[in-house]
């Protein structure tokens, strides 16, 4: 039955009984000191001054049949003194007894003593005046009348007394009743709390620290925790693993989560493509030829030349947007070579020279030595820098500056990373789309289609790095670019 009861109330009844037993005995030594202090109270307050007057009334006594006969033998009436003295003395210590008597016997007892003393007191004088008188024989047969009364009177006397003595034979041995009680119930009691205390050290050891140590130890089998004598520690330790897990689980399911919802984006983006691809691609390409062929053979005014042209350049930018929707929905396989970064970089700059030149746009090209080579495809890498230029030079309406810095750098958990910057001087990226700004579709440009940006991130993710935006609205933007200086190694970002 005991087993079906919770661990904590198990507990709980194991600690109330130790509290319970623990008190029970401090209070049963607190009443057995009570007792104690008052029986010792009543003993030197009442009982040994009965004793002692008692006593004193047997010395009174026999101090008075000497002094009687003393007087006999010389006559002297300094022993008369003195044995009114004691006769005062015995008065006294009687009155005193009778102060002290509780109970009836005892009082019943002292009558006895007293009306023994008055005859004995009257017997007394009278053989001391005939020995005044100088009546000897007559006195001294009255002397041995007087002598029985007195050893009545001492009887009596030590009668009271063994009342008192027997009293306190009869206290000392009710302590000693009671003291063998208490210490069988203190025997009983350690018993109790040993046993209780047995029971709690295996419910905490076989219960609560084994079940702590065993979680503690649950960790790796590769990995030493140190828990020897301390599994309260190992066991903190391990919830902090777990808290750490908890915050990669809950990061690994928020990027899943935007994993999937790109990865709808993307399905649907696939499935529009294919239809754009068949539906409008080819008739753009007749309209393209028929436009060529017509600037060529008509005899056209400057404005209708101006019209052609606009509409080529519209038509050019339908197929641009075409071409970015298939190449997002349909990413081509990538070709990896042993190649720098840098030559990609170079590439970009080179193509995009006159471009840059029509923005009015200066680009300065950080690089203290060209980045080791790595397994990369040259072309996408290339189309990452000319999108990333591209995006810049836009931002920078009035014309400005962009910095390509490369470097290598040693991560603490990822190793050796190649790392290119592309610092632009434009007008930032707000804080409130900074988080937006790599989803499919999203873009703050009138003609823009949103796949820019989401294009660079799947090719630098491809090959197995990441990009990384910090931005101040006001001061310009930098994309870092990172990828494995192996060329083999793939991270997965949290």
């Amino acid at each position: 039955m005991f087993h079906s009861v919770s661990l904590k109330t198990r507990i709980l009844i194991i600690l109330g009984a130790l509290l319970s037993i623990t008190a029970a005995g401090a209070i049963i030594s607190i009443s057995h000191m009570y007792v104690m202090d008052r029986y010792m109270n009543k003993f030197l307050e009442t009982d040994l001054q009965a004793i002692q007057a008692s006593q004193e009334l047997e010395n009174a006594l026999v101090m008075q049949k000497g002094y009687v006969t003393y007087y006999f033998q010389d006559r002297d009436p300094a022993w008369l003194d003195e044995l009114q003295k004691h006769d005062t003395s015995f008065e006294t210590w009687l009155k005193r007894a009778r102060q002290l008597a509780e109970t009836s016997k005892e009082r019943d007892i002292l009558n006895e003593i007293e009306s023994q003393y008055i005859r004995y007191s009257m017997s007394r004088d009278d053989v001391v005046n005939l020995y005044k008188e100088g009546k000897v024989q007559e006195g001294y047969e009255k002397h041995k009348n007087a002598r029985n009364q007195f050893f009545k009177i001492i009887d009596s006397c030590r009668k009271y007394k063994t009342t008192y003595v027997e009293r306190v034979n009869d206290v000392q041995e009710s302590l000693r009743d009671r003291a063998g009680l208490i210490n069988a119930l203190a025997i009983s009691g350690l018993v109790m709390v040993l046993l209780l205390g047995i029971v709690l050290a295996y419910i905490l050891l076989n219960q609560v620290l084994g079940p702590i140590r065993r979680l503690a130890t649950f960790y790796d089998e590769r990995k030493s925790l140190g828990i020897e004598g301390n599994e309260v520690k190992a066991l903190s330790r391990r919830f902090e693993n777990l808290l750490q897990d908890v915050d990669q689980t809950r990061s690994k399911l928020e990027l899943s989560q935007e994993h999937l919802e790109q990865a709808e984006k993307w399905a649907l983006v696939g499935k529009l493509a294919a239809g754009v691809a068949h539906s409008v691609r080819n008739p753009l390409t007749s309209v393209k030829m028929r436009l060529f062929s017509m600037e060529r053979t008509l005899d056209l005014t400057a404005s209708q030349k101006d019209d052609l042209e606009v509409i080529s350049e519209e038509i050019g930018h339908i197929d641009t947007i075409v071409g970015n929707f298939l190449e997002f929905s349909r990413p081509p396989k990538l070709k990896m070579h042993k190649i720098s970064p840098s030559d990609s970089v170079d590439m970009a700059v080179k193509l995009l020279k006159h471009r840059l030149e029509s923005y009015d746009v200066r680009v300065e090209l950080i690089r203290n030595v060209r980045l080791p080579e790595i397994q990369a495809d040259p072309d996408q890498l290339k189309e990452v820098f000319v999108n990333l230029i591209v995006n810049a030079c836009e931002a920078m309406v009035s014309g400005g500056h962009i910095t390509i810095r490369e470097r290598k750098e040693v991560l603490e958990q990822e190793g050796s990373v190649l790392v290119i910057e592309m610092m632009d001087d434009g007008p930032g990226i707000p804080d409130s789309i900074q988080e937006k700004l790599f989803q499919p579709f999203f873009s703050t440009k009138e003609e823009g289609t949103g796949l820019g940006l989401s294009i660079v991130q799947r090719i630098i993710e491809e090959h197995g790095g990441w990009v990384e935006l910090e931005s101040l609205e006001g001061k310009g933007a930098i994309f870092r670019i990172k990828l494995p200086a192996s060329g083999d190694v793939v991270w997965e970002k949290y």
